[in-house]
This record gives C-alpha cells, structure tokens and sequence, in this order.
C-alpha cells in the first residue's frame, strides 16, 4: 500500500539469502537462519556500536505494514533471542532496536529489517549517524562468531540454516 522500491529493485538483504555475496553481503555475516527470519550482522556500523545485526523476513517484505502476522512473529522472536544473546556475549550494558518504514520514516532498503544495537553508556547512538561506516568482512566475522556461539548455532562460512530450507 505505502511502498517506494523502485522497478526492478535488486535487494540487498534478498541477495544475501540466495547466497549472492560482496564486500557488504558475506556468507560470515549471517547468525541465524530459522523459522522465516535470517539474522545477519550489519555492515553500517555506528562507532560505539559495533557489531549490530539486522533481523529479516526471509520473503521479500518491504515494509511493516506488508508483512503478514506469521512473518512479523518469526522477525520479532529472532529479534528477541538475537537481543538476549548479544547482551550475553558482548559485555554491552543494554539493547535498542531500530524499525524504519518509508522515506520519511528513515528507511533506506526496500526490505524490512529491525536494527539490534549493543548499547554502552554515554555511547550517544543516536547522535552520531553522521560518523557510520562500513565494516569490513573480517570485522563483522568476528561478532557474527561471538553470537552464532551465544545462539548455539552453527558455525561456518556458509549461511546457517537451522530449519531446512
């Protein structure tokens, strides 16, 4: 109903999933892969927070007013389990997560993820968006490992696909 992706829209988060990869889009950055949600680490980075993961439908949904209550479930109880991990294997002091719809709203790809922040006291997150950087692969291993442990998931270089398909 309120959608702007635009003809012919290559989506980056759908790329990932079929396994299509690039300097923002590795195999390594992905966490978690169950149920109809993918968890994958960032590869925008806030200077105090590094590490931060998006959460996925695994169908291509672009915003929360698209996707069905099935999928919304599937996103926000991995959002949760990704927000208990990270606080559990990161030494951060609290969580925020982040949803964006539309160009007003702050959205930037045309597929809906939530954002999961490791957050630090005074780290002034929400003052610093003109400081983000890409990470590097190497960089958004590392964490993608800490979590996957913390999740008891599987690790290797590939997706991790914990219900089969």
């Amino acid at each position: 109903m309120w959608n702007h992706e635009p003809d012919r829209y290559d989506c980056p988060f759908c790329r990932l999933l079929r396994g299509a990869y690039d300097e923002r889009n590795a195999a390594t950055d992905i966490v978690l892969r169950e149920g109809g949600a993918t968890a994958r680490i960032a590869p925008k980075w806030w200077p105090a927070n590094e590490g931060a993961v998006l959460v996925i439908p695994d169908s291509h949904v672009e915003n929360l007013y698209d996707i069905s209550p099935e999928e919304g479930h599937a996103v926000w109880d991995m959002t949760r389990r990704v927000a208990i991990a990270m606080r559990n294997s990161y030494d951060c002091q609290g969580i925020s997560t982040r949803q964006h719809n539309e160009p007003a709203g702050n959205q930037d790809v045309w597929h809906l993820h939530v954002h999961v922040f490791p957050r630090y006291v005074g780290d002034n997150l929400y003052g610093r968006h003109d400081e983000v950087r890409w990470a590097s692969i190497g960089e958004r291993a590392s964490y993608a490992a800490r979590l996957r442990a913390a999740l008891e998931a599987p690790s290797s270089g590939r997706p991790v696909d914990n219900f089969g398909g």
